[in-house]
């Protein structure tokens, strides 16, 4: 895999995503990081991709592929 094949979260929507999603596990741990996921994928209007990238890089549910 080339370091070109990488993906990587681009833009300013993705930064307040992340951002928000840390700020969200810290103040409520009582949410698992899917919620805040599912609710960060609604909140930013995610793209398909963009919620890929989440649920693959930061979910703490198992991937089933």
């Amino acid at each position: 895999m080339a370091e070109t094949d990488i993906i990587q979260p681009c833009g300013e929507k993705m930064r307040k995503t992340l951002r928000w999603i840390s700020e969200t596990l810290f103040a409520h741990p009582e949410k698992t990081r899917h919620q805040i996921i599912l609710e960060a994928q609604v909140r930013f209007d995610l793209s398909p991709r963009e919620c890929r990238f989440l649920e693959e890089n930061f979910d703490d549910r198992p991937c089933l592929s």
